[in-house]
């Protein structure tokens, strides 16, 4: 599959569906870590494969790697689950850059270089947006 290019446009018109992909990867993450539903599936595996606990446990496998698909068909890349962090590949002045969004902001703001990361983010000018 290639690398998609997002345009500041594009990747605002996409953040709606990458947070609700972002809740339903945090949704699934809660039934993963349930310590009931752990420890009933360990206790029922042996006998007959898990039960209602065994499909808590899918069930939210299952849905954590749906929306990861989803996300990785798109092009985003997911950073941090807990922050909200999501990078979209664009290209700046010739070169791959990402732009960056974090859960809270209405619309990207920033993006940075492949090498940089988080901390060198730079503000978008009003030409990222043209």
């Amino acid at each position: 599959m290639p690398e998609r290019h997002y345009t500041v446009e594009q990747a605002n018109a996409a953040i709606p569906f990458v947070q609700e992909r972002i809740d339903a990867l945090r949704t699934a993450r809660e039934g993963l870590n349930d310590a009931d539903a752990r420890a009933a599936l360990h206790e029922a595996t042996a006998g007959n494969g898990g039960g209602q606990p065994g499909r808590v446990v899918s069930d939210a496998f299952l849905a954590m790697r749906s929306a990861l698909h989803e996300l990785q068909e798109m092009g985003v890349i997911l950073r941090d689950l807990d922050r909200g962090l999501a990078d979209f590949p664009s290209r700046r002045d010739g070169r791959e850059i990402y732009l960056c969004w974090v859960e809270g902001e209405d619309e990207v703001r920033h993006w940075h270089g492949p090498e940089d990361g988080f901390d060198g983010r730079q503000p978008l000018s009003d030409d990222d947006h043209a």
